[in-house]
């Protein structure tokens, strides 16, 4: 069976051949979505060793209390990193959601960084947005570190009313007013003595997670950590 997978797998890829989101360069059989060098050489930020205090967490301090935080990855608009984000939410490549969801959570599991969380909460987008985009990229990174962890992701807790635009060009101030009241909590009772998971592709300013977990306030003994690939320094 192995080897017939193997060889639907090289016929496929001699057919319509794979290439690195990072440099372009053709992926070879055993690798996926980044090759090897553009892997070893992705600005990490290693903030799965100190996930209660780090540059990240502190984008959240005396806003929203967040238990620990992290991200695979340094975020700088027009990098040739910046691809990884930029082919998974505009150019219909929910894979590359998947299998960097994968890697984060392979990283992150050394670290102990999963240790004690229930859920995973994916950051939602308004019904609009999604059925243009044809999915959800924060669902797809979420479908990928589930794998790996095997934590349940709930998709029912918390909804995105709307979609006022895109916030790539906004400022802080800009980025906070864009998402006001953007979210609703839909079902605050599962969400009781939990320690969930919140996943979104990127954190910048914090915007974002910022209005998404502000609807989950005065959830008894509720616990929020926040995941994502890339941060913006």
């Amino acid at each position: 069976m192995a080897q017939t997978i193997s060889f639907w797998h090289r016929l496929f890829d001699l057919i319509a051949p794979r290439a690195c989101v990072v440099c372009g360069r053709r992926l070879s059989i055993t690798e996926e979505v980044i090759c090897g060098t553009c892997d070893l050489h992705l600005p990490r930020t290693g903030y799965a060793l100190s996930p209660y205090d780090n540059e990240m967490a502190k984008r959240f301090y005396g806003r929203i209390p967040i238990e620990r935080a992290a991200a695979l990855f340094f975020y700088e608009g027009g990098s040739e990193v910046s691809r990884i984000i930029f082919q998974l939410k505009y150019h219909n490549h929910p894979e590359i959601g998947m299998e960097m969801g994968r890697r984060t959570a392979d990283e992150l599991a050394l670290s102990g960084f999963f240790d004690g969380i229930d859920a995973i909460v994916p950051v939602p987008l308004a019904r609009k947005r999604e059925r243009e985009r044809g999915y959800n990229q924060s669902m797809e990174i979420a479908r990928g570190v589930a794998e790996v962890t095997r934590l349940p992701i709930w998709t029912k807790v918390v909804q995105r009313k709307k979609f006022k635009g895109s916030q790539t060009h906004l400022g802080q101030l800009g980025r906070l007013e864009n998402v006001a009241e953007a979210f609703t909590l839909t079902d605050g009772d599962t969400l009781r003595g939990k320690h969930i998971l919140i996943i979104d592709d990127i954190v910048t300013t914090g915007a974002t997670i910022h209005a998404c977990v502000s609807t989950m306030k005065g959830i008894e003994g509720l616990r929020v950590s926040v995941l994502s690939l890339g941060v913006a320094k």
